[in-house]
């Protein structure tokens, strides 16, 4: 199963440099990386990326994350994915820019 990961173009470069990361300053506050599933990533990006531009949307693949990734109540008590354990690199499937229309972003077909 595909996740969503909504990362800023430095923390994604700072992923591919260093092959993993704990995440933007958000997931380090609260202690796990987070992640959105293809219905919840839109909003997602309206509620806490508004406007903003030079985002990045990785799909990441859950195979891998076995244990380390809990579904758990988040807004509005929908399950979103956390993982407990730093994004690796070979996590990722893909990766696209997220461009924002004033303050909507337009997602890549591959995930609609």
């Amino acid at each position: 199963m595909l996740i969503y990961k909504i990362f800023r173009a430095d923390e994604w470069a700072a992923l591919q440099t260093a092959g993993e990361t704990a995440g933007a300053p958000v997931d380090l506050a609260d202690g796990f990386v987070h992640f959105s599933t293809a219905d919840q990533a839109v909003e997602t990006a309206k509620k806490w990326f508004a406007g903003t531009q030079g985002l990045v949307l990785l799909a990441c693949n859950t195979d891998g994350m076995t244990d380390d990734l809990k579904w758990e109540p988040s807004r509005g008590g929908a399950l979103f994915p956390h993982l407990y354990r730093t994004l690796r690199l070979d996590d990722v499937v893909w990766s696209k820019p997220l461009p924002v229309n004033g303050d909507t972003h337009i997602f890549p077909k591959e995930m609609l």
